[in-house]
């Protein structure tokens, strides 16, 4: 059978720094749950405004208070 042992020296590499994995994940999830919130009310405040006589301003109000009460669950 033929011998798979390795000869030459291992290397390891750099050590893992958790504390920055830590942090990168934790901005990743921040900015997933915030950019889903912001389209989501956009589409909510899209649709409030084109398929009921509400109008732009209307739609960007009912915009506006979706992302605060969202941004107030999701904090």
């Amino acid at each position: 059978m033929a011998d798979h042992t390795p000869t030459g020296p291992v290397e390891l590499g750099a050590e893992m720094d958790y504390g920055e994995h830590e942090r990168t994940y934790s901005l990743f999830v921040t900015l997933a749950k915030y950019g889903a919130l912001v389209t989501a009310a956009t589409l909510i405040a899209m649709a409030f405004g084109f398929f009921t006589t509400a109008g732009f301003f209307s739609s960007l109000i009912l915009f506006i208070i979706v992302c605060a009460i969202g941004g107030y669950i999701l904090r």
